[in-house]
């Protein structure tokens, strides 16, 4: 096997792809079995580069020589400006040095630098786009961005070897056309930036239509339209005395009956509490993931106080005979209430990113009205400082869950005649108070989602943060409150170390991902083996991540099944969230699967061929 020519860490010259430029690069890896080095260039992109791409630093630099000038206004301040004069003077034209130093030189060099001298085929100045993704369940920590071209035209010219010596910044054009060139840039550029949303690139307008998730436009129409008659029917089944398949579908109230303006009024009034929570300025500040621009956007974590002081409101008001019973005797209101909301706060998001520049767009935005509206066209919808996806991602609806539950509990002493809750009513609430006590207090792992830095804010998280959280996922406190089950201690003893069993695998395999994710260099992460990749970042492939691809989906999926299991076994119906969790668990892994493989190309075909399971053990 060929040794290598440059070690990590070197300082060299590397071609760019696609044309015959060098530029500075640093070494940061080696494939021996590929021989490709992997270089960082000085704007931060990195590539694989074959070992005849690469060139020492010593084979580009200039031979010093002195000034043949004989104007004192050209002498004056040569030094500054000889650089530029050397960069900008006509490349068919040697330097007056280069000349003079050729005609006394030795014919083997004069023949050499002829030899030497190279064609170059200038290619465009590239326009990122794209932003970063990522999840809190362990996906990638952030998406490459895609340059694309924005000319077609190239120009070529020949060019010594020693004009060739140029910096990142500059151009090896003639003065005269580089001025000319400049002038198309800046109007391009200018398009470019006050075009409208709809006229971007057609590759990028490609490569999202193939790109659509969810079965598409016909999908998301679809989706907009089921979820609300699902949710209603979930509930109106769990309510029935018999909620068995053989009594669907279960009698429907009018439409009069589910709508009440002071139930809405009561919704606002619990959504802008929220909101007010969130601006109140306390807790750590923290910036986000890079923007297609490399700007990051400042977020306060003060979603565990805001818990906290709901907490403390709700308690005091219990203490001073405030009953919640109130929210049980209009569950349903509160849902359409919810539906109203989230819809008309999902027009809202459209309406406002029509106006949006295309930069700030979702990378999952596909140019279609309705596929947007349900995706999301704007990544980060903000009112001054105010992130609306980022606060309706942990607090009214999460906030809003704990609340829901706390109501059924009482709701079931009050009605059941109890002086205690139910056991498995316990467990419910206690399982689950847990799981959002853990999401509020690591509150930062929520902006690497796939959710904050690659979807954008429109229906699909809107009704999803507001409506589905609440009054899906506690279906369980619902479900016992009509269909009491008694659980033994001995029983209740294997359902908590089930749900400890689903909690350690999940928090340990977030909290090594987290720290990995911050530093890699972490001596306490040393023994962790990993993968290298051209982006720069590491896969792991030991630890909890060397278990599983997802090891967190799977702690995830372990927690929801022992939230079910003190509802007994006499219907189906309250295991409705672990079938809809696995499901939504695997279509995320796929979506994780195929911007990985995008992302990391080979490396991550090594990473699957050592990682070969996806979230259970032994199922590929």
């Amino acid at each position: 096997m060929p040794s290598r020519k440059f070690a990590d860490g070197e300082v060299v010259r590397g071609r760019w792809p696609g044309s015959a430029l060098y530029y500075e690069v640093e070494i940061l890896s080696h494939d021996s079995n590929s021989q490709l080095y992997t270089v960082k260039y000085k704007d931060g992109t990195e590539f694989e580069l074959k070992e005849n791409d690469i060139k020492p630093l010593t084979s580009f630099r200039q031979k010093k020589s002195g000034s043949t000038s004989s104007s004192p206004s050209r002498r004056r301040g040569s030094r500054s400006r000889s650089r530029s004069r050397s960069r900008s003077r006509s490349p068919g034209r040697p330097p007056k040095s280069s000349r003079r130093s050729v005609s006394a030189s030795h014919p083997a060099e004069v023949k050499e630098m002829r030899k030497e001298v190279l064609e170059v085929k200038l290619t465009p100045l590239v326009l990122p786009f794209g932003n970063s993704i990522n999840r809190y369940n362990g996906e990638p920590e952030y998406r490459e961005r895609n340059d694309m071209p924005h000319k077609n035209t190239q120009e070529k010219f020949h060019l010594s070897e020693e004009s060739s010596y140029i910096s990142t910044q500059y151009t090896l054009r003639p003065r005269r056309e580089e001025t000319k060139l400049k002038e198309i840039d800046a109007k391009e550029e200018k398009i470019v930036t006050k075009a409208p949303p709809s006229l971007r690139t057609f590759e990028v307008k490609a490569a999202q239509k193939q790109d659509l998730e969810f079965g598409g436009v016909p999908g998301a129409f679809l989706i907009m339209l089921g979820l609300p008659v699902f949710l209603f029917l979930l509930l109106l089944m769990c309510k029935q005395k018999d909620p068995s398949l053989l009594n669907f579908p279960p009698p429907l109230p009018a439409l009069y009956e589910l709508w009440e303006t002071r139930v809405f009024g009561v919704y606002i009034l619990w959504f802008f509490v929220q909101a007010l929570f969130y601006l109140l300025p306390i807790g750590k500040v923290v910036e986000g993931t890079p923007l297609t621009d490399g700007r990051r956007l400042k977020y306060r974590l003060n979603g565990f106080y805001a818990f906290l002081l709901t907490s403390a409101i709700i308690g005091a008001s219990l203490f001073r005979g405030v009953t919640l019973h109130y929210v049980y005797d209009h569950f349903l209101q509160l849902a359409l209430a919810a539906i109203v909301f989230s819809v008309l706060l999902s027009v809202y998001l459209y309406v406002r990113a029509l106006r949006a520049p295309w930069d700030e767009l979702s990378p999952a935005s596909s140019g279609n009205a309705i596929y947007d509206f349900f995706i999301g066209r704007e990544l980060n919808p903000r009112i001054g400082s105010f992130d609306l996806k980022y606060f309706c991602e942990l607090r009214p609806g999460l906030i809003g869950w704990v609340v829901i539950n706390l109501v059924m509990l009482l709701t079931e002493m009050k009605l059941q005649d109890r002086a205690t809750p139910s056991l498995a009513m316990i467990l419910v609430n206690s399982f689950q108070l847990l799981y959002v006590v853990d999401a509020l207090w690591n509150e930062e792992a929520v902006l690497t989602t796939m959710d904050i830095t690659h979807d954008g804010f429109g229906f699909m998280l809107a009704f999803g943060d507001l409506v589905w959280v609440p009054f899906i996922y506690s279906f369980q406190a619902f479900y016992l409150l009509h269909h009491p089950n008694e659980v033994s201690w001995p029983v209740a003893s294997l359902i908590i170390a089930l749900k400890l069993c689903g909690y350690v695998i999940f928090r340990c395999a977030n909290a090594q991902k987290n720290a990995f994710r911050k530093n890699p260099t972490d001596p306490k992460l040393a023994h962790l083996k990993t993968i290298h990749t051209s982006t720069g970042k590491n896969l792991l492939v030991s630890g909890w991540w060397g278990f599983v691809r997802h090891p967190n989906y799977l702690g995830d999926l372990i927690m929801a099944l022992a939230w079910s299991l003190p509802c007994g076994f006499k219907h189906v119906l309250p295991y409705f969230y672990v079938i809809y969790f696995a499901v939504l668990l695997v279509h995320r892994e796929a979506r994780d699967e195929r911007q990985c493989k995008r992302k990391y190309g080979v490396a991550w075909e090594k990473y699957c061929q050592r990682v070969p399971y996806r979230i259970f053990p032994y199922v590929y």
